[in-house]
């Protein structure tokens, strides 16, 4: 038979197949290892996977051949939680916590969040598409081959809009699949620091239904935390944006146990992420509502912090658990999926298998796009990589490099 792509040889083939959902508990060990594996690609599908013995018998003449030999293939990187678009970086801040100052003692200042809105509030639509470019072709080169990106450094109708359609195009422009989720409700803009009932009232019933108008994102977030948006107020602004159509992300108990775990098991959240401080109740909540925990040990590590999201009790209950960059100018300047596996190893006990799994199919699974990606299986996507490595196990061990050979998007090698 004819086909595209045919890659053989590879020392370990990582399918990770055979779950339709998120895998849980033990599940998350299982990769569904081939070895001395080939995938069989035709336009942008997997038609085959299977040895390289029994795959070599059945197709004669691909359009081209990867040998991979002492190579592991997997599937691409799923990111499901960045802010790739903004304008300044904000390294002073990195240094001004070594120094001793803590993240909310920065944002309160006039720090954090809120120094990156006004560099997008005055920066055009086409530079800070020019910037988000090069940032995400480096998230690319390091794995990813589907990422989520958010709003949340415009906090006004048309800065959030701006944002929304700089991701639009970069959907479009790069050879990656990026999802757009709205994030006004990321913290509350200096205008409104004294009329904090205004903004919400603002962005309930001006801003969130002009974007659903516009088709400029599928999601909404919101960052549930002591000191931004409290339980009541993401309340009410989580449930408007579900009458309106989003499907609903959240940032939740990342500094404190204020119920932000919970309140995403109530409302139905598709995701809750960080969790860094979720109680017993909240990742029971999680687990019985269908909620997916996505956890961000980058973050933590970049803000110096130990309260690293308790992923051994999360698979333990039996909750769906992925991992995530968190790739944004401030608290986590990471592009590397790979690194944050390493922390999710080290930091989280998460075995290698583990993290692989929360970094693929279990990724894809919180973004709705489980049945397309994140596993290499007939009729899914041709979304892998390369890796230049002897076995799985090398991938947190060998850090602070990239592992990535390959990247093939679609069928296609991209990098």
């Amino acid at each position: 038979m004819k086909t595209d792509l045919l890659i053989i040889n590879a020392k370990e083939l990582l399918t990770l197949a055979g779950t339709d959902s998120p895998r849980i508990g033990s599940e998350m060990n299982e990769l569904g290892i081939i070895y001395n594996g080939a995938i069989v690609v035709k336009e942008d599908k997997i038609i085959d996977v299977g040895s390289t013995e029994d795959i070599v018998k059945k197709y004669d003449n691909p359009t081209k051949i990867i040998d991979a030999s002492d190579k592991v293939i997997m599937p691409g990187f799923v990111d499901p939680h960045t802010h790739p678009v903004f304008k300044q970086t904000r390294e002073n801040e990195f240094e001004m916590r070594i120094k001793g100052r803590s993240y909310v003692e920065i944002s309160q200042s006039g720090g954090g969040i809120c120094s990156s809105i006004s560099g997008v509030r005055e920066t055009s639509e086409e530079e800070l598409y020019q910037l988000a470019e090069k940032r995400i072709n480096k998230i690319i080169s390091n794995g990813t081959t589907t990422l989520e990106a958010k709003s949340g450094y415009g906090l006004s109708m048309e800065s959030e809009i701006k944002m929304l359609k700089v991701i639009k195009k970069l959907n479009k422009n790069l050879p990656i699949d990026i999802i757009s989720t709205f994030l006004g409700a990321h913290e509350f803009p200096v205008e409104y620091k004294d009329d904090k009932e205004k903004y919400i009232d603002i962005l309930m019933n001006e801003m969130m239904p002009k974007i659903r108008e516009l088709k400029l994102a599928e999601y909404c977030d919101i960052f549930t935390e002591d000191h931004v948006y409290n339980i009541e107020q993401s309340r009410r602004i989580l449930n408007r944006a579900k009458e309106l159509g989003f499907k609903i992300r959240m940032h939740a108990d990342e500094i404190k146990p204020i119920g932000g775990a919970e309140l995403a098991g109530e409302i139905g959240a598709v995701s809750a992420d960080h969790l860094g401080a979720a109680s017993d109740k909240g990742i029971k909540a999680m687990r019985d509502n269908g909620v997916t925990a996505i956890l961000l040990p980058g973050t933590i590590f970049s803000l110096g912090m130990k309260s690293y999201a308790r992923a051994r009790d999360m698979i333990e209950a039996g909750l769906a658990v992925a991992l995530a960059t968190d790739y944004n100018p401030g608290s986590c300047n990471c592009d590397s999926m790979q690194f944050v596996i390493t922390l999710a190893c080290l930091q989280m006990k998460m075995t290698p298998a583990e993290a692989i799994t929360a970094s693929t199919i279990n990724a894809a699974h919180s973004l709705g796009l489980g049945n397309n990606i994140g596993s290499l299986e007939i009729g899914k996507k041709a979304d892998m990589l390369i890796m230049d490595m002897p076995s799985y196990q090398y991938l947190p061990y060998h850090f602070g490099s990239n592992n990535v050979e390959t990247v093939i998007k679609n069928g296609k090698v991209i990098r």
